[in-house]
């Protein structure tokens, strides 16, 4: 099995009419699709979106296409749960989705940069046809392969540890508490070993963040 980051890049004229809103309004910047599913025809999801619930709701409110809706708003954004029947666009990708051997792995993220990202998991060879009939307008970008299933980004347990060390001491904050010596204090060890497993753990996470590796 392998996993599979994907960026599916749509024109304008490609996107759905809710991902169209949420590349439009300045108040929204991203739907995190949590879960759902697809039944003929009728989508069912719950998701988290970055952003402001009163800039959101006029794009599916009165919309013929919306069955339901219930939003529950957060001090950061808010939760909707939505059930919707599809367009030909989302039925386009639910059909190159429907592989035997393949699954998405949640979450979905519905970006204001014209892209949806996801992760898949499957044969190799399943991956490699998923999306060979995209619809007009929508190209895929590759952001990396892993033979790793797991989504969660690939720290080892000193990484992580030291990580957590300097969280604890307030290396990351803002301004910063402590320096990297009270990280190398807290792990007991020296202060070039500290930066560097800080240094390897930060770039295995900030590069899952930016897609550019398992």
């Amino acid at each position: 099995m392998k996993s599979m980051r994907v960026a599916l890049t749509h024109d304008e004229e490609a996107l759905s009419p809710i991902h169209e809103g949420i590349c439009r309004s300045p108040d929204l910047e991203r739907e995190i699709i949590l879960g759902g599913q697809a039944v003929d025809g009728v989508e069912t999801i719950t998701s988290f979106v970055d952003g402001d619930a009163d800039a959101y709701e006029p794009l599916i409110a009165g919309r013929e296409s919306v069955l339901e809706y219930d939003i529950t708003r957060t001090d950061d954004g808010f939760f909707l749960y939505l059930r919707q029947e599809l367009g030909p666009e989302g039925l386009s990708l639910l059909n190159a989705l429907a592989q035997e051997t393949v699954v998405v792995v949640p979450p979905i993220e519905v970006r204001s940069d014209r892209t949806i990202r996801m992760t898949i998991v499957g044969h190799p060879a399943a991956l490699s046809s998923v999306f060979e009939d995209l619809s007009e307008g929508v190209t895929l970008d590759v952001r990396w392969v892993s033979d790793d299933v797991t989504t969660e980004p690939s720290v080892s347990d000193r990484q992580r540890t030291a990580l957590q060390a300097a969280w604890d001491v307030g290396f990351y904050e803002v301004p910063r508490r402590n320096g990297i010596e009270a990280v190398a204090d807290e792990l007991d060890c020296a202060v070039s070993t500290a930066s560097e497993l800080l240094r390897r753990g930060e770039a295995t996470v900030i590069g899952r963040i930016l897609d550019r590796g398992p």
